[in-house]
């Protein structure tokens, strides 16, 4: 855990960037629970819990990088922790203690160990429901743990209700495991509460789903990724010599990993619905298999070389690390991630002029104002008839093109803030496309600054020929 924690304090800041998704959290926190309130009921239902927990964190302890980000890494090293707890139990110390250490050092869990976003609490949630799920098969346990088994799914259920897969995955294990009829009853029970408790939020979460439009459908080469990954989980569920009626690291382990995956996939044939981080919680399933891998190397190696097999998993480590050192990197500098929406906020500040328009293409890059209001004082946005507080929404509620139109052409010096070229995407929406056209015909740039995915640009009116 300590280990996960040093590893998620490592450039924790980012270089003071943030982007779009964690843009989304940080305004949102910010907003009274009265507002949250009335967005949840518009968009992001589904990150209602956690929007709420940030909002008490930014109460306490003010809005920042630190604060945004902190809870995510803290998470991941409870996950970290309960993978080598379960790990220890089923295959031995330093299965327990390679797989922990293993669960920071993956590749998407460290771009997600230090993310604004919820998808590492739900990870927590998942390894802490399936540490107890373990404990009931190896003891009497009574009532209560079973109450705290259905309160860890429920909650990581409300945070992304996707994480609810896991109870298939437990199902599995059950099963491989042969459980008696008073556990698989007892498992029932508390499975059917939180999966009861979790269905309101599914069923109003669906009439919200438009919001997923942006996912492309699935196609063959998104499935390379989880081929990959489930071929390394079978090669360490091997090495553990699985037997049904056992329970073992590869009984826990597999399923954890294969279910949420394929599930997964099986859901984005309805509905395109395939992003890792979804399903961020399976690696626990994958770090799990390779410390048994790890920890059998050690098994193997300890008769005729007691001493060497103590610098396996040392050894493991370092070769890990070496050969990540570059990724792990790049998943700390602000250019990992789409844009930086503070880093715009900064060229805004030093073009404006008091009394100058703004306009935003698409108006989702509005977060920029909302999560640095001060560097946009002075400025008028001219598109905005409601804003997102008061709308609900994450980007407020613009005028009709016509109504556009006429105030750019009212006005002599306007700033636009946009995505980067690189990374951004046709204009789509009617007012955006009037915003563009405007500016292109009665307007000439001045100045433009491109930095970290996202775009200011000056325009200022030309002379009317006479």
């Amino acid at each position: 855990m300590l280990w996960t924690f040093a590893f998620g304090l490592w450039g924790l800041s980012r270089q003071d960037s943030v982007w779009r998704d964690e843009a989304a959290t940080w305004q949102v926190a910010q907003r009274s629970t009265a507002e949250i309130w009335h967005m949840l009921g518009n968009i992001d239902v589904v990150h209602g819990l956690y929007y709420l927990l940030m909002h008490v964190l930014f109460e306490c302890f003010g809005p920042s990088t630190t604060t945004l980000r902190l809870p995510s890494v803290l998470a991941t090293g409870v996950a970290a922790a309960c993978v080598t707890v379960i790990g220890r139990r089923l295959a031995g110390v330093w299965a327990g203690l390679a797989g922990g250490m293993t669960f920071g050092l993956l590749p998407a869990v460290q771009f997600y160990l230090q993310e604004g976003r919820s998808y590492a609490l739900v990870a927590a949630g998942a390894g802490i429901s399936t540490l107890l799920l373990v404990t009931a098969l190896q003891r009497r346990v009574r009532t209560r743990h079973w109450a705290a088994y259905g309160t860890a799914v429920l909650l990581a259920g409300l945070l992304n209700w996707l994480s609810l897969m896991i109870l298939a995955a437990h199902l599995a294990t059950l099963l491989w495991t042969r459980a008696g009829r008073a556990v698989l009853a007892r498992w029932a029970v508390a499975a059917g509460c939180a999966t009861a408790g979790v269905l309101p939020l599914i069923v109003f979460s669906r009439g919200q789903s438009a919001q997923l439009s942006w996912i492309p459908p699935l196609s063959w080469h998104m499935l390379i990724g989880p081929g990959v990954l489930l071929a390394i989980g079978g090669v360490g569920a091997l090495l553990d010599r699985p037997r049904v009626g056992r329970l073992s690291s590869a009984a826990v382990g597999l399923p954890l990993l294969a279910v949420p995956q394929l599930g997964l996939i099986v859901l984005s044939l309805i509905q395109p619905l395939f992003l890792d981080r979804y399903i961020l919680y399976s690696m626990l399933g994958l770090a799990l298999l390779i410390g048994t891998a790890v920890g059998s190397a050690v098994q193997a190696a300890r008769p005729r070389f007691p001493g060497a097999s103590r610098c396996i998993l040392p050894t493991v480590l370092a070769v890990a690390m070496l050969a990540l050192l570059p990724q792990s990197l790049a998943k700390r500098s602000p250019a990992s991630r789409v844009d930086d929406v503070l880093a715009v906020a900064s060229d805004v500040r030093h073009l404006k002029q008091n009394g100058n328009a703004i306009l935003f293409v698409p108006s989702a890059r509005r977060d920029t104002k909302s999560v640095s209001p001060n560097a946009f004082a002075g400025l008028r946005d001219i598109a905005l008839v409601e804003t997102p507080e008061k709308s609900g929404t994450l980007k407020g509620v613009e005028a009709a093109p016509d109504r556009i139109r006429a105030a750019i052409l009212a006005e002599h010096r306007v700033l636009l803030v946009t995505d980067a070229s690189r990374v951004a995407r046709p204009v789509a929406a009617a007012r955006d496309r009037v915003k563009i056209a405007v500016l292109g015909r009665y307007f000439t740039p001045v100045a433009d600054k491109q930095i970290r995915g996202r775009r200011v640009t000056v325009y200022e009116r030309r002379p009317t020929p006479r």
